[in-house]
C-alpha cells in the first residue's frame, strides 16, 4: 500500500509524532474495558429472540438452571419493572434506543435480548442461555424492510427544505438527470466486542464499558436505575473501535448493573459478534430519488435528492444527510426530503458518516450521470458549479477547498490521461474505468473541558473524559498541551476515558479534536495568566515557572463550540454535550471537503471487480497530528471500498433476522482488495471553525468512495449499477 509521505510541519500542520499509546497497544500492556479482572466475577450471557415480531407466551427454565454454575436467570417476569423505560437520544434522552430492557412480553424485533442468565463462568453462562425454551405467538403483521406492504413511511418535515421553484426550473433545463439509488444495511463490527462489567462498592457503582461517550452512560443509567449519577463511575481507558456503534447507553448496561446490585459481586457480559449486531445501532438501509437540471455549459439550474431511511417502529431515526448534499454545489432551485419507513428491526444509529456515505452515493452518481450526458469531464463540472456561499440561505462557507482537493488528487492519480468514452480503456482482458466523486462532512464541535497541571521539573499533566478509538486522541492532547506550553511533548502525560475527570463531548461526528482541543487550550493560556506570560507569546513557560517558585500550577477550563448558547455549558455536566455546526448553524456552513478518486478493473470474460488504485485527498483545516490523520483517512477509503463492493446486512424476510451475523459472512475487504490507497492532506487554515482551526478526519475518508467507484464502473463497462453494494453478479446480469 502506498504510505504518503507526511507533509512539513507548517501553521495547518503539526508534527507527526508517534501515538502516545502505541508502544502499549503493541505490547499488550493496554488494558480494555473486558480485560478488567475483578474478584469473584461472574458472568453474565444474553438469550436473544429468533423471531422478528409477536409475543412471548412462555419460558422453560428448567434445562437452563440445570447447568452447573448458574446462579440467576433475568427475564421480564423476574425483574419486575426494576429498569425504567427511558427516550432515546432522538427525543431528548440518553439511549440508543428507547426499548425498556426485559419490560414485557412482547418482541419487538429479532436479536432482541429477552433472557440474561449469570453464572460462575462465561461457558456455563452460554450452556444455560442456549438451553432456555421460549414459546413464542409470532404476528402475522411482520415488515421485515423497506419494501414490505406492512412499513410504515412518514415524512421528516423538519428536515425537508426548499429554495427557489424547482419544477419550472426543472421542466425548462435541456439536460436532466432522474434516477434512483439504494444502499444496504451495514455493521459496524469493530473488532472489540460490546462488554461491560458492572461492580458495587456500597450505593456506589463502577461501570467499565467501551464508550464514545461516558457521561452519556452515567447519567442514562443513572435515570433508568432511579440513582444519583455522583455514586456512578463509567470507565473506558481504551476502546478498540466504536464508529459509531458504542456512542450512546444500550439496553444491555443496566442489566448487567442490576444483576451486579442483586448478586453483591461484580458481573461481566461480553455479548457475541452476532447479538452485536442488534445490541447496537446500525446503517440503516436508504433509498434515494435524485433529479438534476442544468445549462448546455453544466450550470446547475435545478437539483432535488428526496431520500427513504428505515427505522424502528418505537424511534423515528434519519441522517438527513440532503441537508449536505443540496448544499454542496451552486443551484438557484433546490428541493431537499427526507422520509422515515418504520419496519420490524432494532433502531438504527450512527455509523461512520452515517448519512453523509449513502446520500453522497446517491448525489455523486447523479453528478457523474449529468457530465455523461454533457459530454464534460466529471472534474469540471464541479469545478463550474463551486460556491462559495451555500444556496440554501446564502450562508458563507468558513473555508471551501473542494477544487484544491480536486486539483490535488486528479493530479496525483493521472486523471489527464483518462479518455472520456466509457469502455475506451483496456489493459488485455481487464476493462479498466476511472472515476471520481467529492467527499465531505460537517465541520463540527461540542462543548468540554479539560485540567492541564504543569510542575516545577517540566512536566505537563493534561486529564479530560474524552475517548480513545484509536483515532489518536491521547497523542493529540499531548501535542497540543505541549504546543501551548512550549515543553517537549515527551514530558506530557495524558489521562482521559474516566468520568471522574472534566466532562467532554461525544468521541462522534469528527468532533473530539475540535472540542477537546479548544478547553485545553484555554486551561493553557490560564496556566500562563498565572505566570504572568505576556498573551501570545510562544516562549516556553518554563523560565516563568522556575522564577515563580511554585512547584505546581493547575488549570481548569471549558470550551463552549460555536453556534452553542451560554446555557449548552451546564448539559456538559449532565451528558448531553453533541457537537453542532456543519449546515446547522445561523451564521455560516462549516464542511470538511475533499476528492476521491478510483481505478477499477472489471474481468471481460468472469466480471470480477478489483481495485487497484485510489486517491484521495482531503482539506480538513488544522492537522495536528499526520500521521494519525493520515491513518484515518486510508481507513476510511478502505472502508468506502467495503461500503461499494463488500459489505450488506443480509435480512431473512421471513423473521426480519441477519443471516450473516458474523464476520465469515458479512463480507469486508482483505489485503488482496486493497492495493495501493494514496490520502493527501490539503493544507487549509480556518480559524473560523474553532479556536484550534479543526474540522475533523475520522469520517471523511469513507464518504464518496463507493461513488467514485460506481462512476469508474460506468467508465470501464457503460453499464450504470445504482444499487450498492456492487458485486460480480449484479454487472452479469445487466
Amino acid at each position: 500500500m502506498n504510505q504518503t509521505l507526511f507533509p512539513t510541519p507548517s501553521g495547518t500542520m503539526g508534527p507527526a509524532l508517534p501515538r502516545y499509546e502505541g508502544r502499549a497497544k503493541v505490547t499488550g500492556d493496554a488494558r480494555y474495558p473486558s480485560d478488567v479482572r475483578l474478584a469473584r466475577t461472574a458472568h453474565a450471557y444474553l438469550h436473544t429472540s429468533r423471531i422478528g415480531l409477536g409475543t412471548i407466551e412462555a419460558f422453560d427454565l428448567s434445562a437452563a438452571r440445570a447447568v452447573p454454575g448458574v446462579i440467576e436467570i433475568l427475564t421480564n417476569e423476574t425483574i419486575g419493572g426494576e429498569i425504567r423505560q427511558m427516550p432515546a437520544i432522538y427525543q431528548g434522552g440518553y439511549l440508543a434506543d428507547s426499548a425498556q430492557p426485559l419490560g414485557s412480553a412482547d418482541v419487538a424485533h429479532w436479536g432482541q435480548p429477552i433472557a440474561m442468565v449469570v453464572a460462575e463462568t462465561y461457558e456455563a453462562a452460554r450452556e444455560a442461555a442456549n438451553r432456555i425454551g421460549v414459546t413464542y405467538r409470532p404476528h402475522a403483521a411482520l415488515a421485515a424492510d423497506m419494501d414490505a406492504a406492512e412499513a410504515s413511511e412518514q415524512a421528516l418535515d423538519p428536515m425537508s427544505f426548499g429554495v427557489g421553484d424547482f419544477a419550472a426550473a426543472y421542466e425548462a433545463a435541456p439536460v436532466r438527470v432522474d434516477a434512483r439509488y439504494s444502499t444496504p444495511a451495514q455493521h459496524q463490527n469493530p473488532m472489540e466486542l460490546f462488554a461491560t462489567q458492572c461492580a458495587w462498592e456500597g450505593d456506589r457503582l463502577t461501570v467499565h464499558e467501551p464508550s464514545q461517550n461516558l457521561n452519556n452512560i452515567r447519567f442514562g443509567l443513572a435515570e433508568q436505575l432511579g440513582l444519583d449519577a455522583e455514586k456512578i463511575r463509567v470507565v473506558s481507558p481504551y476502546v478498540g473501535g466504536a464508529f459509531g456503534a458504542k456512542g450512546f447507553l444500550t439496553q444491555r448496561t443496566a442489566l448487567v448493573a442490576l444483576a451486579a446490585r442483586r448478586l453483591g459481586r461484580p458481573v461481566k457480559l461480553v455479548a457475541t459478534r452476532e447479538q452485536g449486531f442488534t445490541v447496537s445501532g446500525y446503517r440503516a438501509e436508504t433509498r434515494h430519488h435524485v433529479q438534476l437540471a442544468a445549462d448546455r455549459d453544466g450550470r446547475l439550474t435545478a437539483l432535488r435528492h428526496e431520500g427513504w431511511e428505515l427505522t424502528s417502529r418505537a424511534d423515528s431515526v434519519a441522517m438527513g444527510a440532503v441537508s449536505m448534499t443540496a448544499r454542496l454545489y451552486a443551484c438557484p432551485n433546490i428541493i431537499g426530503r427526507v422520509n422515515a419507513v418504520g419496519a420490524d428491526r432494532s433502531t438504527p444509529g450512527f455509523m461512520r458518516a452515517p448519512g453523509e456515505m449513502s446520500y453522497g452515493f446517491a448525489m455523486e452518481t447523479a453528478l457523474d450521470e449529468l457530465a455523461h450526458a454533457l459530454a464534460m469531464d466529471p472534474v469540471e463540472l464541479r469545478r463550474v458549479n463551486d460556491t462559495p456561499v451555500e444556496p440554501v440561505g446564502g450562508l458563507p462557507y468558513t473555508s471551501r477547498s473542494l477544487m484544491q482537493c480536486f486539483d490535488a488528487a486528479a493530479g496525483a492519480f493521472g486523471w489527464h490521461e483518462r479518455t472520456q468514452a466509457p469502455g475506451s480503456m483496456r489493459d488485455g482482458d481487464w476493462l479498466v474505468g476511472w472515476g471520481c466523486a467529492s467527499a465531505f462532512y460537517p465541520a463540527q464541535a461540542g462543548n468540554s473541558a479539560a485540567r492541564v497541571r504543569l510542575s516545577a521539573d517540566g512536566r505537563v499533566h493534561v486529564a479530560s473524559a474524552g475517548h480513545e478509538l484509536g483515532q489518536g486522541m491521547y497523542t493529540m492532547m499531548a501535542q497540543v498541551a505541549a504546543e501551548e506550553l512550549g515543553v517537549p511533548a515527551d514530558r506530557v502525560t495524558v489521562s482521559l476515558g474516566d468520568t471522574d475527570l472534566p466532562p467532554a463531548v461525544v468521541a462522534g461526528g469528527s468532533s473530539s479534536t475540535a472540542s477537546v482541543a479548544p478547553a485545553i487550550m484555554a486551561a493553557c493560556d490560564a496556566i500562563r495568566r498565572r505566570l504572568g506570560i505576556e498573551e501570545g507569546s510562544p516562549a516556553s513557560v518554563m523560565p516563568a515557572m522556575e522564577a515563580s517558585g511554585m512547584g505546581v500550577v493547575e488549570e481548569f477550563a471549558e470550551a463552549r463550540a460555536h453556534g452553542q448558547p451560554p446555557e449548552s455549558i451546564q448539559g456538559l455536566y449532565r451528558g448531553l454535550a453533541l457537537p453542532t455546526g456543519g449546515a446547522h448553524l445561523s451564521d455560516r456552513v462549516q464542511f470538511a471537503l475533499g476528492a476521491q478518486f478510483v481505478e477499477i478493473r472489471v474481468h471481460a470474460r468472469t466480471h470480477e471487480i478489483r481495485v487497484p488504485r485510489a486517491v484521495g485527498a482531503f482539506a480538513a483545516g488544522r492537522i495536528i497530528n499526520p500521521r494519525t490523520a493520515h491513518s484515518q483517512l486510508v481507513g476510511g477509503m478502505i472502508w468506502g471500498i467495503g461500503s461499494a463492493l463488500h459489505e450488506h446486512s443480509e435480512i431473512d424476510r421471513r423473521n426480519a433476522g441477519y443471516v450473516n451475523a458474523n464476520l465469515a459472512d458479512y463480507l469486508l475487504p482483505v489485503n488482496a482488495d486493497v492495493v495501493d490507497v494514496q490520502a493527501i492532506l490539503v493544507p487549509e487554515e480556518d480559524r473560523l471553525v474553532n479556536r484550534a482551526g479543526v474540522k475533523g478526519v475520522g469520517e471523511i475518508g469513507v464518504v464518496g468512495v463507493a461513488a467514485a467507484i460506481s462512476n469508474a464502473l460506468f467508465h470501464a463497462t457503460g453499464r450504470r449499477l445504482r444499487d450498492l453494494p456492487i458485486r460480480l453478479e449484479h454487472i452479469m446480469s445487466t
